[in-house]
């Protein structure tokens, strides 16, 4: 089963996510842990619900899902991270496309999830009305994004990486495209849904080296759009100026973050 729409998010994100995507999966998804672990517990995800993670990634919570019962289903934009999805969870179902064009008929999960991946739509309210559609009606919709920036130690690495590249129009999809204040219960009641209670959860990224702390950012989109654009000793000398400023008494590379989620219901 696999969906493309080509004017919508997979065709932008595909190649900026996929180049690195070993690293992505065993250095830098895991430090959202707390959070998938959070929205497992606000969902009460457990022996035989139907989970469905949009944009999920090298599938670390469709994994962490698995491991508390649950049925899952994974979709996402890159063939590279779904590739260690299905590695990590033989049994879930992993397809390829745009989260604005779900394959799945209407009702057929208790939960849809999206952890950082609804800010990176083309068009995040149609994504998430596709969200809506595929859950049952008494079920719920989780959405996750980055906090406020004052909260975002990574922010510092986002804005380095942002000076590489050509300046985002307004309203542009991109990491922090969700944050501002009223976005997200915004973003919510425009796909139809009524938003039913959240949280922050902090998020600490720890690196033991400094090149694992370069390693580790340079597997991302925004890390692969700066390269793509200005080349890659240039984006790691702005990382490494970066993060040196994160180096802890012990010699870590420690950047604290809070992100926010949401749970909304049709």
């Amino acid at each position: 089963m696999t969906a493309r729409h080509e004017e919508g998010t997979a065709s932008a994100q595909r190649d900026l996510w996929g180049k690195r995507a070993r690293d992505w999966a065993s250095m830098q998804e895991g430090q959202a842990r707390p959070l998938f672990e959070a929205g497992i517990e606000a969902l009460r995800i457990g022996p035989g619900s139907r989970v469905l993670d949009v944009g999920c990634g090298s599938g670390m919570f469709c994994r962490m899902a698995a491991d508390a019962g649950a049925v899952v289903s994974g979709y996402d934009a890159t063939p590279e991270l779904l590739e260690i999805a299905r590695e990590r969870t033989p049994n879930g179902e992993f397809y390829e496309g745009d989260i604005e064009r779900l394959p799945w008929l209407d009702d057929s999960f208790d939960v849809v999830t999206g952890f950082n991946a609804f800010q990176y739509a083309a068009r995040p309210a149609e994504a998430l009305r596709e969200a809506a559609r595929v859950v049952e009606p008494d079920g719920r919709v989780l959405i996750a994004v980055w906090g406020d920036p004052e909260q975002c130690e990574a922010g510092a690495v986002l804005a380095a990486l942002a000076r590489l590249t050509p300046p985002s129009p307004p309203g542009a999809a991109g990491p922090r495209a969700l944050s501002e204040p009223g976005a997200l219960d915004e973003l919510v009641l425009d796909a139809g849904l009524t938003p039913e209670g959240g949280d922050e959860v902090p998020c600490v990224w720890r690196y033991s080296t400094l090149d694992g702390a370069i390693r580790a950012q340079l597997c991302s989109g925004p890390a692969a759009a700066a390269m793509r654009e200005s080349g890659e000793p240039a984006v790691r000398r702005a990382l490494e100026w970066t993060l040196e400023s994160f180096r802890d008494e012990g010699g870590d590379y420690v950047l604290e973050n809070v992100f926010r989620y949401l749970v909304a219901r049709p």
